[in-house]
């Protein structure tokens, strides 16, 4: 078994790997530090997310700088603030025998002037977002004539993030005999063209498969109507005692809609999306960590260079709008080295995308079945009963009370206080899954489902409902200002109705959605309740018009 003491490291780096108890290199680490200790070749390393590309990249570069040099010599660019933070963390605790070396971060939404005071004090190692690198070159606030090494870490995802131009002009500021490292998860085009024209003769080391995801991560996914796609997530959370996962939506304002829903529903969750203040981000991503909380729901570009360890799942709310971003985000778990879960949520209509995925990503999905409410209470009973189990006694903090309790208890045989424990431990969990529908979906896109998410066509509701029985519709017609431009589909109107007017979703008809605007249709009977609910309402954060809708007409009064 090849250790870190095998890969050439000097002393004092190894010694800082024994504190912090890292024995044995992972598969990247074992290839490209040799490689970067003994070459002046650049370097090409492609590995996924939570393999150990930092210690990578930055135990060689550490070895090969020089302290006396109180200049940057070391430069590692980063999409985000919390990938470049975590880098300079772990820099630091991988220099801490090394004396003089100082390394520093610089990121947007920090004072500028602070990061330019450290700097002028001198850092061998700067870790960096290219916008604020920029601004930081264009200032002449950072000097970069001695640097010998130059990383670009999670190279696909600054590029994804628009950041191309900026890495290119950075680039061309550093000298022609720098080394430059590129790890990168995965090697789209734009990633192959920035290697191309700045990298020469690079070695390349890849671990797995180029554009492929981790074998240790499941791929699941589950199919259901567009109408139920909350209430899947919801069953999948519920199915998984202790699960510490990232949801993941495409938008903003689907993201923090999720999030909301979640935590009126009670789950311990929270949002990260680009609307939220660097304040914000950072509490969230505490609270994250800290385990606070434990589903958070996210966009793609809020939860780039999120570095937590341990996440079990990874949920698909929606799927990402380009291919490559799923290998991130399903990268997101099992790390490290350990198994985990992706699991998408589709509707019929999206089957195709799942074969992209499992053609462009080399990887194989299988397809389960939304848990039904047996199931979830089963597996949540059982994990509880286990935990309690094997929970440590301790004799002092509770023996005064004990008799007492057996007192009170005296009289019950095992089979009853059992029986307590559970109805009391788990009555609302049985009774929300008591009545549960199985609301899985056909996965063939030829068979026709009875609401196929588009938002293009009148959305109805479920074949119990008021209004798909036969015989006159007692319906009431409204018109509101929301629609197709408002980019939202019909459950969106629904979850509006139901939580502004506190109305079942059983008691709302077809839902025919226009470009600025749309119809609905509700029973006579809780009319006066919608009018009245939605007078003072908000959407997205814009006041919502309703007006009573001639069922006769397309238009309103």
């Amino acid at each position: 078994m090849t250790t870190f003491h095998d890969l050439g490291l000097k002393p004092e780096l190894l010694e800082a790997l024994d504190k912090l108890a890292f024995e044995t290199p992972t598969p990247i680490q074992e290839k490209a530090i040799p490689e970067l200790l003994s070459s002046k070749r650049d370097f090409v390393g492609l590995a996924q997310t939570g393999t150990g590309k930092t210690g990578a990249f930055g135990l060689p570069m550490l070895q090969t700088l020089d302290p006396a040099i109180r200049q940057p010599q070391g430069l590692v660019i980063c999409p985000t603030r919390e990938l470049c933070l975590q880098i300079t963390e772990d820099m630091k605790k991988f220099s801490r025998y090394i004396g003089g070396v100082r390394i520093t971060a610089v990121y947007g939404g920090a004072s500028i002037y602070d990061q330019m005071k450290s700097l002028k004090y001198g850092s061998q190692i700067v870790a960096a977002t290219p916008g604020r690198l920029c601004d930081l070159i264009r200032r002449g606030a950072i000097n970069l004539e001695c640097v010998s090494h130059v990383v670009l870490d999670e190279a696909d995802e600054m590029l994804n993030m628009g950041f191309q131009e900026d890495i290119n002009s950075i680039l061309e500021t550093i000298q022609d005999e720098a080394n430059t490292w590129l790890f990168s998860a995965t090697m789209p085009r734009g990633v192959a063209s920035i290697a191309k024209k700045y990298l020469e003769n690079p070695v390349e080391v890849t671990i797995g498969s180029r554009n492929t995801g981790a074998e240790n991560i499941v791929h699941s996914c589950m199919v259901v109507q567009e109408r139920d796609r909350y209430q899947a997530l919801r069953r999948v959370l519920d199915s998984i005692p202790n699960i510490f996962s990232l949801v993941f939506c495409r938008t903003r304002r689907d993201t923090q809609m999720v999030a909301d829903m979640l935590m009126k529903d009670g789950y311990q969750t929270d949002a990260l999306h680009g609307d939220l203040s660097q304040a914000q981000r950072d509490h969230v991503m505490s609270k994250f960590r800290n385990r606070r909380i434990r589903i958070l729901v996210a966009t793609d570009v809020a939860a780039r260079g999120l570095d937590v360890d341990d996440i079990t799942h990874v949920i698909n709310y929606a799927l990402p709008d380009e291919p490559m971003a799923y290998t991130h985000r399903s990268g997101r778990t099992g790390r490290a080295g350990k198994s985990g879960y992706s699991i998408a949520l589709i509707n019929p209509r999206e089957r195709y995308r799942i074969n992209d995925l499992e053609r462009r990503g080399k990887i194989r999905f299988q397809f389960d079945r939304v848990p039904d409410g047996k199931s979830i209470c089963k597996n949540q009973l059982y994990a509880y009963v286990e935990d309690m189990i094997s929970t440590e006694v301790k004799q002092e903090d509770i023996h005064e009370y004990l008799p007492h309790v057996s007192k009170l208890l005296d009289g019950y045989e095992k089979e009853q206080l059992i029986e307590l424990l559970i109805s009391r431990r788990f009555s609302h969990l049985l009774k929300s899954y008591r009545y549960a529908k199985d609301i899985n979906a056909s996965a063939n896109r030829k068979e026709k489902s009875q609401s196929r998410g588009s938002s293009s066509r009148p959305y109805s509701r479920d074949n119990d409902s008021h209004f798909n029985r036969r015989g006159p519709r007692l319906s009431q017609r409204f018109f509101i200002s929301i629609g197709r431009i408002d980019r939202v589909k019909e459950g969106a109107i629904v979850r509006l109705l139901c939580d502004s007017a506190g109305i079942s979703s059983k008691v709302i008809g077809a839902i025919d959605m226009k470009r600025e605007y749309s119809f609905f249709e509700v029973d006579k009977k809780v009319a006066d309740k919608v009018d009245k609910g939605l007078k003072n309402a908000t959407f997205d954060g814009k006041p919502v018009k309703l007006h009573p809708a001639d069922s006769k007409t397309r238009s309103y009064r």
